[in-house]
């Protein structure tokens, strides 16, 4: 089967080229977001859009701009579409090993075409480099992606980076074969058209992969936000209590323990007052920190105002609790916080309150806290345990 292939590649090159154009109008509009990785990418799309009309000026200007700087430009897109992906997911670019990849190629492309004139020999190494881009990406993915693992967006684009890495390893191949030099039936052929109309989609596909990867990164940002407390990264108040909700449902679903602690920093006024508001927040960050690094990765640290927090232990009996808790205390006792305000100490009081079943979130928060009020009232700077837990643990 042989194919005009200026019938097949002009209205593909032309929507690829569009394609690109719109694409950086994405990651331009995307630059004020702050997340990294967005100028390369555009960067990236960009070099396409001049790529392009170079490569179709082949006949009309000389080949060291149509052939040689066409297929340099389109290495450098390559080469910044990895740095972006790199960069998105905080690893080094490499950029050694992309811009010296890069620079072969074209020293590669420039030999064949005027020391040693060959098609296959120039379709090889621009094939391979970009076969090579393409596998590294892949590669970065799967190792370093930490977001969703089952995340539609990173699945596609390691899948279509794989997916374009066999394409350039297949072409490659192909022109391989076609020795000494191809015939124009050969460059007509059926095959050579599939191959460079996957190579044309390459960059667009992968953009548009990058884009939906961005666009779950700010959604996940918005949610943080929204579920967060900006100051201590604790859940927020009402994210807390959604989260204890569910935590209720699946101990009793399971029959499994949960116990909710509820922390109070000891005369935390007292602190802004001698100290400063700036150094009681950056009491509450450390104190945050300190409590993140004794849990679990399925605990829960909330903040419910102020210099009062939260912690749900799922899955933990009330005795462990209580040592998770009287942990807590002594860290904070014998730890002070330093900073530019100078050394601060602090101590606090917990309330320790174990599920009983059928109880209500709301019903565990008020238990905690009056355990958290006997706390307070008896010396601070001690964990109490509610009684009904104490009961609890008797009859169990």
């Amino acid at each position: 089967m042989t194919i005009d292939p200026a019938l097949v590649l002009a209205p593909i090159f032309l929507t690829t080229e569009l394609l690109s154009m719109a694409l950086c109008m994405a990651f331009a509009s995307l630059r004020r977001s702050g997340l990294p990785g967005v100028w390369q990418w555009l960067v990236a799309n960009c070099a396409v859009v001049i790529y392009l009309p170079l490569l179709g000026l082949r006949g009309m200007v000389p080949d060291s701009i149509s052939i040689v700087l066409a297929n340099g430009v389109q290495a450098l897109s390559l080469a910044m579409y990895y740095a972006g992906c790199a960069s998105f997911l905080g690893r080094p670019p490499r950029w050694r090993l992309l811009l010296g990849g890069a620079i072969l190629q074209v020293l590669g492309v420039t030999y064949w075409r005027y020391v040693d004139n060959s098609l296959p020999m120039r379709v090889m190494a621009i094939s391979i480099y970009a076969a090579l881009v393409c596998l590294a990406t892949a590669w970065l993915m799967v190792s370093h992606y930490r977001g969703h693992r089952r995340s539609v967006h990173y699945r596609l684009l390691t899948g279509l980076s794989c997916l374009l890495a066999v394409t350039q390893v297949v072409r490659a191949v192909y022109f391989y074969q076609l020795h000494p030099e191809p015939t124009s039936i050969m460059l007509a052929s059926g095959w050579n058209i599939i191959l460079l109309c996957l190579g044309a989609a390459i960059m667009p596909a992968l953009s548009m992969a990058a884009v939906l990867m961005l666009h779950e990164s700010l959604q996940t940002q918005a949610e943080d936000a929204a579920n967060r407390d900006f100051m201590t990264g604790a859940l927020s108040r009402k994210h807390l209590f959604a989260t204890g909700q569910q935590l209720i449902l699946q101990a009793a679903a399971n029959r499994r323990p949960l116990v909710l602690l509820l922390i109070d920093l000891d005369h935390f006024k007292n602190i802004n007052d001698t100290f400063g508001h700036a150094a009681g927040d950056e009491v509450l960050c450390a104190f945050a920190e300190m409590v993140r690094g004794h849990l679990r990765s399925h605990d829960a640290l909330g903040r419910l105002g102020g210099e009062e927090f939260a912690v749900l232990l799922p899955d933990t009996p009330i005795e462990a609790a209580w040592l998770v808790a009287e942990r807590l205390r002594l860290h904070a006792q014998q730890r002070p916080v330093s900073s530019r305000f100078g050394e601060c100490r602090y101590s606090i009081s917990i309330g320790v309150a174990a599920w009983l079943g059928g109880e209500s979130f709301d019903q565990l928060c008020r238990r905690a806290d009056q355990a958290l009020y006997q706390a307070k009232n008896t010396g601070r700077n001690r964990v109490q345990i509610s009684q009904g837990a104490v009961s609890n643990t008797a009859l169990a």
